[in-house]
């Protein structure tokens, strides 16, 4: 008899609908998978996967369905002749899924779904009730949404509403005294448990589905705002959505790097270069700013922000981000040693109180502002291509570990004359990043 096709292919489908499909069957072979995408072209991303899902599910009740007809027709075609014909014509018309997908996005899903509810009707007229195989009809209220999805509530709903009166009809309309095709207890019994995996199958594939789903947003929405956000806010905005953050530290280190001459360099180097270059210099920056335990804040074209103090507090919170401006200084030589290109950074770092939040409720980013935050940028300004430029309290704050060069008074905007300091070199061994 017949298992139902489409109960054999959800399950195979659980395995297919978290991958990227077109890149996992290159592998096995492009013959596969141009099968696996055919009809899908043109269609976004997300719509596709879901095609290319179908056309799996459709390729293997084709399958099995054949399979279950040759079998038929070589046992008993006298007999079973009625299922064998509806067996035949369900390949044919399933096979033609991947033609219908230029009908629209739910056209296939639809031929599958009548296609099947047909057949299992068919099915349980000539087999009768007791075959179990209207039970079936019950996987459908999982399987219209995975299908058709939340947003086709008006598809979903009809299709669910359909398999149950289906269903109740298969029940009232064919007891096994009006079955037109007499057959064993044995038969049955096997015929209503295959019915029966497969409607459990299909309800678990589903309710699987649909977890996965919410479990990959729900990653793919952490991953985003932690790459925007530090961790500790991102946690704290998990705990309390609607409270603002909004944090005061009494001191904190802020650096600010910029390259030095770039705009002559980008218009001679165009978009493409200039964005590449920009590209490996920030990366170099990032994981530096992860080794070193400090928190990057943004980057305004080819100048760089990061602080160190914030949003945690840390006892070494200068010493931190004066190795990090160092190594940083050492990248840029090192990149400009590979590329030819002549680049230098000037920066400045700066100490002192420092507020902080979340800003914006659209494209949103974690700011921080305050005296340090000013005097960083200025002392950025004044600073020599090559060169850390240190304003007091951090260089107080740094003693004796690491190697300076006065550089004297000069006239900072909104402070005066304030003596500074070049940052040359650290005496004491790094401390490592806190867990």
């Amino acid at each position: 008899m017949k298992e139902s096709g489409a109960g054999l292919a959800a399950r195979f489908a659980r395995g297919f609908e978290r991958l990227d499909l077109s890149r996992r069957l290159a592998g096995v072979g492009p013959w596969l998978a141009r099968l696996v995408e055919a009809g899908t072209q043109g269609y976004p991303p997300e719509t596709k996967r879901r095609l290319m899902i179908l056309n799996m599910i459709a390729y293997l009740i084709v399958v099995t369905t054949l399979i279950y007809a040759v079998q038929q027709t070589f046992l008993d075609y006298d007999r079973y002749w009625p299922i064998i014909h509806i067996n035949y014509a369900l390949v044919v018309i399933i096979a033609a899924v991947p033609f219908v997908h230029r009908f629209g996005p739910v056209a296939a899903a639809l031929l599958i779904l009548v296609s099947e509810c047909t057949a299992l009707f068919a099915l349980t007229s000539y087999l009768g009730r007791e075959s179990g195989l209207h039970i079936q009809y019950v996987a459908f209220s999982a399987g219209a949404f995975v299908v058709f999805g939340l947003g086709r509530l008006w598809l979903v709903v009809p299709s669910i509403a359909a398999a149950l009166i289906l269903h109740l009809l298969c029940w009232f309309w064919f007891p096994q005294a009006n079955a037109a095709i007499g057959v064993e207890q044995e038969v049955l019994d096997a015929l209503y448990m295959q019915a029966a995996i497969t409607t459990f199958g299909i309800i678990a594939a589903a309710v699987f589905y649909a977890f996965r789903l919410a479990e990959n947003a729900k990653a793919e929405t952490d991953a985003l705002l932690r790459n925007i956000l530090p961790d500790t806010i991102v946690e704290r905005l998990k705990a309390k959505p609607t409270e603002a953050v909004a944090d005061t530290f009494a001191e904190a280190s802020i650096l600010f790097a910029d390259i030095s001459g770039f705009v002559p360099l980008a218009r001679r180097l165009g978009a493409n270069e200039t964005v590449t270059l920009l590209n490996t210099l920030v990366t170099m920056f990032d994981a530096l700013a992860e080794r070193h335990g400090v928190e990057k804040i943004k980057t305004i074209g080819d100048a760089y922000m990061v602080a160190s103090g914030v949003p945690e507090p840390v006892p070494d919170f200068a010493a931190r981000l004066a190795r990090m401006a160092i190594d940083m200084q050492d990248a840029v030589r090192e990149l400009r040693a590979s590329t030819g290109y002549e680049i230098d950074m000037r920066m400045g770092l700066a100490t002192g109180p420092v507020m902080a939040s979340v800003i914006g409720r659209q494209k949103f980013s974690y700011d921080i502002w305050g005296d340090a935050v000013n005097l960083a940028a200025r002392l950025e300004n004044t600073s020599v291509p090559g060169r850390i430029h240190l304003c007091p309290v951090t260089r107080e704050r740094l003693g004796d570990a690491f190697e300076v060069e006065p550089r004297g008074a000069i006239e900072i905007k909104g402070v005066g004359k304030q003596d500074t300091w070049f940052l040359i070199a650290a005496r004491a061994p790094a401390i490592t990043k806190s867990a």
